[in-house]
């Protein structure tokens, strides 16, 4: 009998150890978190449209180099 209440007693120690000592974010935590990951995502979503912004440069100047190779030789063409 006095095992038994020991081992509960333990048990019970134990169990109030564990779940007294969690980590429980406050509101004002939870709520700088969401904002740091919003302004994460913020900063991933301008390199990408940078990124895009870019590209479509370059796509651009290609194309106009294309272009002005192909007027010079039809004009060449023509003489």
């Amino acid at each position: 009998m006095k095992r038994i209440i020991l081992t509960f007693a333990l048990l019970f120690t134990i169990t109030t150890v564990f779940t007294s000592c969690r980590d429980e974010k406050t509101t004002k935590e939870k709520v700088e978190d969401t904002f740091e990951e919003a302004g994460d995502e913020i900063e991933d979503a301008a390199e990408d449209t940078k990124d895009a912004v870019k590209d479509a440069s370059e796509e651009v100047k290609d194309a106009a180099k294309e272009a002005k190779e192909n007027v010079e030789d039809k004009l060449d063409g023509d003489e």
